[in-house]
């Protein structure tokens, strides 16, 4: 009887000692998902961005830190429609890690769960970084985040099916918090409607369409190529019959053509975030958002 006593109370202390859960490992590709992932997972998970605001996703290399994060993740979360495909596929690769890989549980692309814009008909490296799904840039559209939130709460809850409840329940509560900002947020844009702007990089379709903003030049000749200065003058010749009131530009493209272009056609040079962390106003997802609208409304008053 003593002796049982004794192992009943050996194999309690073994139980308490035992380590709490881990929490969930989560690599996002781009801060937006970071956020996002953070959101729906709360202390359920741990995450960590590949890049930041003010880096170009398109050009990121697979440092050695990055891997060191790969290998040890349990989800990956990235954009996809070839937007990190000069770096993602060797991350993954290097990383060993079968549960991240593409097709598995642990692989999450956030562009399968909205309609993409700017689905290229042909594919021809002469017109630049085009992207064969579509636009990639589709974190600027409120009603995508949404979407896209469901889908991760999902598989969140697929993974780490003993915290599942938890991930329904805050998905529940984002989607209703959400829901009402984007109301106030289309409320707010409401006097942008219609607005003629001009772009540095395509990467604001999905903003645009949102919004009603119009799109009447660009910066950029081809996508991913930098402005010259015959490109600008001829954007410059094609305001003056067709101005606009505003070019836009993110957190990581140079500056000076947008300044060269506002100084000369006198319309405001707007620094958008672009995503979350683009600047201090930008600390998550509703941030974001917020920041976006008011930098657009006050560069047109």
């Amino acid at each position: 009887m003593i002796r049982y006593a004794r192992n009943t109370a050996a194999l309690l202390l073994a139980v308490f000692a035992l380590p709490s859960f881990a929490a969930l490992n989560i690599l996002a590709c781009e801060p937006e998902w970071g956020a996002l992932a953070q959101e729906l997972g709360g202390d359920k998970v741990t995450v960590f961005s590949a890049t930041n605001a003010f880096q170009d996703p398109h050009h990121i290399q697979a440092k050695p830190s990055l891997l060191a994060r790969a290998r040890n993740a349990d989800l990956v979360i990235c954009t996809g429609v070839q937007l990190e495909v000069g770096w993602l596929p060797i991350l993954l690769k290097q990383a060993g890690n079968p549960k991240i890989q593409e097709g598995q549980p642990g692989y999450f692309e956030a562009a399968k769960f909205v309609r993409m814009l700017e689905v290229p008909t042909s594919i021809d490296r002469s017109l630049g970084d085009v992207h064969p799904g579509g636009n990639p840039h589709i974190q600027m559209d409120p009603r995508n985040i949404a979407l896209i939130a469901e889908g991760l709460a999902k598989r969140l809850a697929e993974i780490d099916a003993a915290n599942s409840t938890v991930y329904q329940a805050r998905y529940a509560s984002f989607a209703d918090r959400w829901k009402k900002a984007i109301a106030e947020w289309e409320r707010q844009a409401a006097p942008l409607r219609g607005l003629n702007i001009v772009v540095h990089h395509k990467a604001f379709i999905y903003l645009e369409n949102w919004l009603g903003l119009k799109e009447v030049a660009t910066l950029e000749p081809k996508p991913g190529v930098e402005p010259t200065s015959g490109h600008l003058s001829e954007v410059l010749a094609q305001l003056q019959r067709q101005p606009a009131r505003a070019v836009i530009r993110s957190t990581y493209n140079d500056s000076r053509g947008s300044e060269w272009l506002a100084e000369r056609a006198k319309i405001p040079a707007v620094l958008l975030p672009f995503t979350v962390g683009g600047s201090d106003q930008a600390k998550d997802l509703f941030g974001f958002f917020d920041d976006v609208i008011q930098r657009l409304l006050m560069a047109t008053k």
